[in-house]
């Protein structure tokens, strides 16, 4: 029955004629008022259109030129290193003195070593030769690197020809990774004897000193410690110096953005020496991984020519340089362009491939430091979607998740995507969504699963982002219907679940959006993915099974070493079909959305009967090899309805139980795919199984998790932003490598928005809607949800014996409340008429599935309250 609502605000209050869900008797006034979209009922009751004091939580730049916040060090002869932090602050000058020329060994030296790498093409694509004889040839250039990964000792011996004395030595490495624990021994009397020990080294220059003088014509070092670094885990020593030479740290300043940014950074140079001085910059998204080279450059990946920095020749009268792709001279002085980063280090450097374009002495002048920010910048007028509550720290994450997402919303370009063969025509210069500004900048369709909801729901005219990659992913389908996960791999990187996530993704976008003609144009797509692909990979059971047509060498979206029927891929089938089925009913395709239902209905019985461990009380996350349990497959087990509440609860109880940690849950309850695995937390994977506590009643438990998850990555640095994933001990689970803000982590701001604070769209650009606040123990929520009709705003006040409800609907839709369960002896009253008396009602109130549910609403403001006697 639809309601009848009064004819204006003016003619007074209208009834309106509800359908009461719940096993319990409540109060409920409910007045309808037909003022136009957006406008409140009143100032005193709901003041939302005037109060935004949301906006004290975004975080993005106030414009695109990003200046630093605050020096975090400097070393060597630095003066006012200050004057970086403000306009017209004057120059910051670095000095460095021209080095003296290192000792030599003397000639007919000879070198040895216990294993060297095979030569190849090097960092730079030069070839390149790793003997031990480059240690000793005074070229710091060239190195010698063993060929035992991460194993040792290693050893280099040094003969000369003839004793000499000798009162030390330098082991000069590289930033590749230096030795950090070595043994110098010296040839004496027949046999070796330890000179010097040395632990703990991290220097690139180790200057050794000898207890004593010696005498000798032999020494070996003897390495038993290296860093492990994205280049492995070797020993290599560029030099041996026959002196223990100290080494002057050049000088440096390190700037401190505040948060992660994304951009070209800009250095305004006004003089310098007349020798080409170099500049070597370092960036790092973490303290960490701050050194002298950056926690990650697209040059490294690629296996170029940067050796870990972006380097200037500073000319004489200065230069406004921003930092692009290339070289500056010839094949010399290579910078690698945008940056995503919090924390950069500038150096007076220059490396010694660099000579004599670059020179690492002399002196420079800097008046400026900024960043061109090349991301979506979103301030407080950019917002069309927002939210609020009562809880700090979850408006907190709600608008870093906002920040993250913004970071990856970027122009896809040449020079600054994923170079593993990502480059696509048919991208650049369009608006995308990649994983990370960081890393990799390459826009992944598992992972708009989640940045693409949290785009629709703050900046909706950018959804353009995701409509592009999901319309260029379908243009690059395979013939047999597979649909590639991203352009990396010249569209061939072989994932078994992103095609799922295609179909996912395609109705989130029509649903946010409703783009009828990206869902005609790629219906074909659509028919191609589910009924040729995914039936070539199905078993006789009807599952899933990753092994089937070829697909053993297929990862996922943690290229996780799964085969057979797996949870997670079957229960995500579901997932894509239903979607899959609710686009072909609006296209109107009503036989192929029949057939699609009945299969995800197949699918679920069979995930229930097959792969359900009635021991555990959770379903397992293969269905051969050693038992474990998966956070993905079990999560979206419930998000997709395949388990029922019996299951889910029982599944719940055994993630609680075996996955919890301090900074999250767990994605697998052991360690059996893999060491580690059971302290792994990633936030891609969290956001289902939070949103599953709010479906199963437990929002309490969904908000302690994300405060669990969320408040690590918030309190820990870089702050703000969302990691790509978390490892043993709140770690960063890869190192420098990690991506610290990276899109699909930032599930808290949809399950706040459509859980915690109940709003979510029913039917394509919401035409229809429905509001099923889960307050847990928030006292109050309020926000926006943009639609291509205007704001959809919603306001809740949750207190002992009282919730109160506003929503304001824009015109052109219609929708559904579902009010939280009601305690027992309460009663129900619609505009002073009382409809329920706790023992029973009148009209067309009825008690079903414990919530009260008011439905055929149109647009205008709807105010609804419930009280306890």
């Amino acid at each position: 029955m639809r309601p009848s609502v009064e004819p204006s605000s003016q003619e007074g209050p209208g009834r309106r004629a509800v359908v009461v869900a719940g096993a319990s008797a409540m109060v409920l006034s409910v007045t309808g008022v037909s003022a136009a979209a957006g406008t409140p009922a009143t100032q005193e009751d709901f003041q939302m259109a005037a109060g935004r004091s949301w906006q004290r939580y975004v975080r993005a730049p106030a414009s695109t030129t990003v200046r630093p916040v605050r020096v975090l060090a400097s070393t060597g002869d630095v003066q006012r290193p200050d004057a970086l932090l403000r306009a017209g602050g004057g120059a910051t000058v670095l000095r460095r003195e021209k080095p003296a020329v290192p000792p030599r060994w003397p000639e007919g030296t000879v070198a040895e070593a216990s294993s060297a790498h095979a030569g190849n093409s090097g960092n730079d694509g030069q070839p390149r030769t790793y003997d031990a004889g480059n240690a000793i040839d005074g070229d710091p250039d060239t190195f010698w690197n063993d060929d035992t990964i991460a194993a040792g000792p290693d050893t280099l011996t040094i003969t000369l020809p003839a004793p000499q004395r000798l009162t030390g030595l330098t082991v000069v490495s590289n930033s590749d990774g230096v030795p950090t624990a070595f043994t110098v021994e010296t040839w004496q009397a027949g046999a070796w004897q330890t000179a010097a020990t040395v632990t703990g080294n991290d220097v690139i220059q180790c200057a050794v000193p000898f207890a004593a003088a010696v005498t000798t014509d032999k020494v070996r070092i003897s390495v038993t410690a290296v860093q492990d670094t994205p280049r492995g885990a070797f020993t290599r020593v560029n030099e041996v110096w026959p002196e223990a030479v100290p080494a002057v740290s050049p000088p440096s300043v390190t700037l401190d953005f505040g948060k992660v940014v994304v951009g070209y950074p800009q250095i305004r140079f006004t003089a310098a020496s007349d020798n080409s001085p170099g500049v070597r910059l370092a960036f790092s998204e973490t303290k960490q991984f701050l050194t002298d080279r950056s926690d990650f450059t697209r040059s490294d990946q690629a296996g170029s020519a940067g050796q870990g920095t972006d380097q200037f020749a500073v000319p004489a009268q200065g230069a406004d340089w921003k930092d692009r792709k290339g070289y500056q001279a010839g094949d010399k002085v290579y910078a690698d362009g945008l940056h995503g980063f919090r924390y950069l280090k500038i150096t007076l450097d220059a490396l010694a491939s660099d000579a004599p374009a670059a020179q690492p002495w002399g002196m420079v002048a800097i008046d400026s430091v900024t960043v061109d920010f090349t991301a979506y910048l979103g301030t407080p007028d950019t917002y069309r979607g927002w939210f609020e509550c009562s809880e700090e720290d979850l408006n907190r994450y709600w608008y870093g998740a906002s920040y993250t997402n913004e970071l990856v919303t970027d122009t896809f370009r040449r020079d600054d995507v994923d170079p593993r063969n990502a480059f696509s025509p048919s991208l650049e210069g369009k608006l995308v969504l990649h994983d990370g500004p960081k890393r990799d900048r390459d826009p992944y369709v598992g992972d708009l699963a989640v940045s693409a909801r949290t785009l629709y729901l703050t900046h909706d005219e950018a959804a353009a982002a995701a409509r592009n990659v999901l319309a260029d992913l379908a243009d690059h389908q395979r013939a047999d219907g597979w649909i590639p996960p991203a352009s990396i791999a010249g569209y061939d990187l072989r994932l078994f679940d992103y095609p799922l996530w295609w179909v996912t993704c395609s109705w989130d976008y029509v649903l946010y959006t409703a783009d009828r003609p990206y869902a005609v144009r790629y219906w074909h797509h659509l028919l191609k993915v589910l009924d040729q692909w995914y039936p070539s990979v199905t078993d006789d059971a009807g599952l899933l099974s990753k092994g089937l047509n070829g697909t053993a060498g297929y990862g996922d979206y943690a290229f996780l070493d799964r085969t057979g029927r797996i949870t997670y891929y079957n229960t995500l089938y579901v997932q894509a079909l239903n979607d899959a089925s609710r686009l072909a009913r609006w296209l109107g395709h009503d036989a192929d959305a029949a057939r699609w239902t009945r299969r995800a209905n197949e699918v679920a019985r069979a995930i229930n009967t097959h792969l359900w461990d009635a021991t555990a009380g959770a379903y397992l996350d293969s269905a051969t090899g050693p038992v474990r349990h998966a956070q993905d497959g079990n999560a979206i087990a419930v998000t997709a309805g395949v388990a029922d509440p019996e299951r889910a609860a029982s599944l719940l109880d055994h993630l609680d139980a075996s996955t919890r940690l301090r900074y999250g849950n767990a994605f697998m309850d052991n360690d059996t795919i893999f060491g580690g695995a059971s302290q792994r937390v990633y936030a891609f994977t969290s956001y289902p199984e939070i949103v599953a506590r709010f479906l199963a009643g437990r929002a309490d438990s969904a908000v302690d998790q994300i405060r669990r998850t969320y408040g690590w990555m918030d309190s820990h640095d870089p702050g703000t932003t969302h990691w790509e994933g978390i490892g043993p001990n709140g770690s960063l689970y890869e190192g420098a490598y990690t991506s610290m803000a990276h899109g699909w982590s930032t599930g808290v701001l949809p399950a706040l928005t459509h859980q915690l604070l109940g709003a979510v769209p029913t039917a394509p650009g919401y035409a229809t809607w429905e509001v099923r606040p889960h307050p847990a123990s928030v006292a109050w929520a309020r926000g926006q949800l943009p639609t291509p009709h205007g704001g959809l705003r919603v306001q809740w006040h949750n207190a002992p014996g009282r919730f109160d409800l506003t929503v304001q609907a824009p015109a052109a839709t219609s929708g559904v409340i579902a009010l939280p369960h009601a305690p027992a002896a309460s009663h129900v009253r619609v505009g002073g008429r009382l409809v329920w008396n706790g023992r029973s009602g009148t009209g067309d109130v009825k008690v079903v599935d414990g919530r009260v549910t008011l439905t055929g609403l149109d647009a205008g403001t709807h105010r609804v309250l419930v009280t306890h006697d």
